[in-house]
Order: C-alpha cells, then structure tokens, then sequence
C-alpha cells in the first residue's frame, strides 16, 4: 500500500487557483469565503480570514455600559451558578 496520491490544481492566467471540491467540503468553505495567504519558506498558506476585526481589550472595555458598583469575581461567579440553577431547576439545561 502507497501512500494517497498527491491532490494537485493549476494556477490560471488570472492568478486563481481552484481548491478541489472535496477540501472545500470537508473545510466547509462555500464561495466567498475569505482567506489570509501567508508565505512560508515550505510554500503558501491559506487560511480563512476572521469574519470579526482584531480586537484588544482596550478598544472593547466598557462598552456594555454597566452603570454601578464594581462587582468582583465571586460576586459574578455567585450570579452565574444561580441562573444555570435556575434554568436548571426549569428544565432549560
């Protein structure tokens, strides 16, 4: 038994190079999707842009808009155990 034969695909004359069908369903990858190409000494790579911009905690810190006292750690901890209990105790979970 050798090893599975290489899958191979030819560069266009636009640049385009079609992925075979049976990578693109096992990476579930529809038309449009959006790739990063980053180049390596082995070759390129693709791999499926975010959908989301980079983020950092800085530009998102604040923006639920909590007005109030701080609340620590526990305090939360506390607030979530008793909800998953309480869906719990309704059957949610």
């Amino acid at each position: 038994m050798g090893a599975d034969p290489k899958i191979t695909t030819t560069l266009s004359t636009k640049g385009q190079v079609i992925l075979p069908k049976a990578i693109r369903n096992k990476r579930h990858w529809k038309a449009g999707t959006r790739f990063v190409v980053e180049e390596t000494s082995e070759g390129v790579i693709l791999k499926p842009a975010s959908p989301f911009a980079e983020t950092r905690p800085e530009d998102v810190f604040g923006c639920a808009g909590y007005e109030g006292p701080p609340v620590s750690i526990e305090d939360m901890d506390k607030a979530i155990e008793k909800e998953v209990r309480r869906r719990h105790a309704r059957g949610r979970y």
